[in-house]
Order: C-alpha cells, then structure tokens, then sequence
C-alpha cells in the first residue's frame, strides 16, 4: 500500500511539472509572439513615416521647381509687377538656370522650325555679321514692327531672334497692361503670366555697365521712353530670359532708376496699335496692375533678315 501511495505522490508531482513546463512554454511563445508583433508594428510605423517625410520632401522640390521662372525677368515691368512701383517692374521668368551647365541650343531654321518652348541651354550665335534684323509681330489687335539692335545688344538679340524663329511666342498672350510706367508685357508661354518657368536658362547682361549702387541694389545703363522693346528680368546679375515689354507712354522713365531692363528694338511701325492695347488696361488686385479687358494674343512673330 505505502508502494502504491508513493508511486500516485511521485506521479501526481511529474504531472504537475509537466503542466508548469507546459505552462511557462506557453507563456515564453505568448511573450516571444507579442515581442514579434510589437517589432513588426514598429518597422510598419518607420517605414510609414519614412514615406510620409519622402513625400513631403518630392513636394516641396516640384514646389520649388515649379516656382523657379516667375516671368522672365522683371523688375522693369513690374518686376513680375509690382504695381506703380518701379523698383518692382516687370516680371521675370522664373528661370533656375536648370540648363546643363555649358549645354547650348542650336540655331532654328532661318524660316522657321517646330515649335519648341524648352531647351537645354542658350541659344548659339545665329545672327549673320552685318546683317539687320526686324520682328514683325502679329496681334491680335493689329501688327507692331520692331527693329532689334543686333550692334548694341547682340546676345539679346540674337536670343530674341532664336526663339522667335523657334515659334516660342506664337499663340501668346500679352497678358500684363500697366499705365502707371506705360508698359505691355509678354513672352510666357507655358502660363501667359509672369510667373511663367521661361525657357530654361538666362542670358547675359549686356549694353552698358551694370553695378551695385550705395543702397545694394542693381542697377544698369539703360533709359527708357515710348516705342521701346525691352527684356523683363528677374532681380540681379544676368536675369533676363524671354519675357519683354513694350514701353507706351512717358511713364516708362519711372524704370529709369533701375536701368537695367536691356532695351534691344525700336518700334517703326504699329505705335498706334500699343496705345490701344495699353487703353484697354483694366486694373486688378494682382502686383502686375491689370491686363487688357480682353485676351490680346501674339499670333507670330517673323524675323525679317536684310
């Protein structure tokens, strides 16, 4: 009988550390499986917030980029316009010389080539030694005839020439009007506004010299009176792109401060039909003072060669 009582004793105590056995097994898989889980959750969370940062991040560079020509240069038209101010005249392309460095472009088909808008870099040399150089601009409102200076400003010129010829002003809106320094501006084709990408580099400045005044501000060579066709830009060195202006009234002298919006044509035919565009200004709440009362489109530009 005391054999048989021992031998229940001993099994019952194996039993029950068989069951503890069991049990802290049990338990030792529960921690190991929670342990698991929570590393898990923790790697999901890091790789979520990863890509939210990432997102944010690609945004603000398109942000950015998308910010980068903001009307082909100007403070002389309202630096991409500040109202009556002159110091803010123009309106610039927002240009970020995202050219390859080096890169050029090469020179359109004298009688015109595909429509381009975008290029890898400046244009090269096109204009013919001795040669003069005429845009005929067809509006909607009537045709302007300018003559370029290729003598003064070459570079300008000859950009100015290039683009035409590449048809990057074709089907554009002048889309700025402002009385109070007598200019109608345009040149933007990928948004018909000064906050407009431009063409993808900058040219030099050229026609004088240009410097840094007393008060830090740049300054340039240039006067201004009605009949003129000058380059808009954006603030400081080397910032003009594609956006111009037309000069209309006396006002324009008002840019005469700055001087660094670089005039590149004279007006010979057409003068008439600025001052009718410049009177359908209607004023807005925009820095650029207003735009016509109704769409006035550039249908083409042709360069004359002679």
């Amino acid at each position: 009988m005391g054999t048989t009582k021992r031998e229940r004793q001993k099994e019952g105590r194996q039993a029950r550390l068989e069951a503890e056995a069991a049990a802290q097994r049990a338990a030792t898989s529960r921690r190991n499986l929670i342990r698991g889980a929570v590393l898990v959750a923790i790697i999901i969370a890091v790789v979520f917030v990863y890509s939210l940062l990432s997102d944010d991040d690609a945004d603000t560079v398109t942000t950015e980029s998308a910010q980068t020509d903001q009307g082909d240069g100007a403070e002389a038209a309202a630096d991409e316009g500040s109202d009556s101010q002159p110091e803010d005249t123009a309106g610039a392309d927002d240009t970020d010389a995202d050219a390859a460095p080096g890169a050029t472009t090469a020179c359109p088909a004298p009688e015109g080539q595909e429509r381009t808008i975008d290029f890898e870099g400046p244009m090269e040399d096109c204009l013919e030694d001795g040669a003069t150089y005429t845009a005929v601009f067809e509006t909607t409102e009537g045709t302007v005839t300018v003559e370029l200076d290729a003598e003064t400003t070459p570079n300008t010129t000859n950009n100015f020439v290039a683009l035409a010829r590449y048809g990057y002003y074709d089907d554009t809106d002048l889309f700025r009007t402002d009385p109070s320094i007598a200019i109608i501006q345009g040149g933007s084709p990928h948004t018909n506004g000064a906050g407009d990408p431009g063409p993808g580099y900058t040219i030099p400045d050229e026609g004088g010299e240009f410097r840094v005044n007393e008060s830090g501000q740049y300054v340039g060579p240039f006067t201004y009176q009605p009949g003129q066709l000058v380059m808009a830009r954006s603030p400081g060195p080397d910032a003009s792109g594609a956006q111009f202006f037309f000069t209309v009234g006396q006002e324009s002298a008002l840019l005469d401060a700055q001087g660094t919006y670089l005039h590149f044509g004279d007006v010979v035919g057409g003068m008439s039909i600025l001052e009718a565009i410049l009177d359908l200004h209607q004023a807005d709440d925009s820095d650029l003072g207003g735009a016509p009362s109704r769409t006035v489109t550039i249908e083409s530009i042709t360069i004359e060669q002679s």
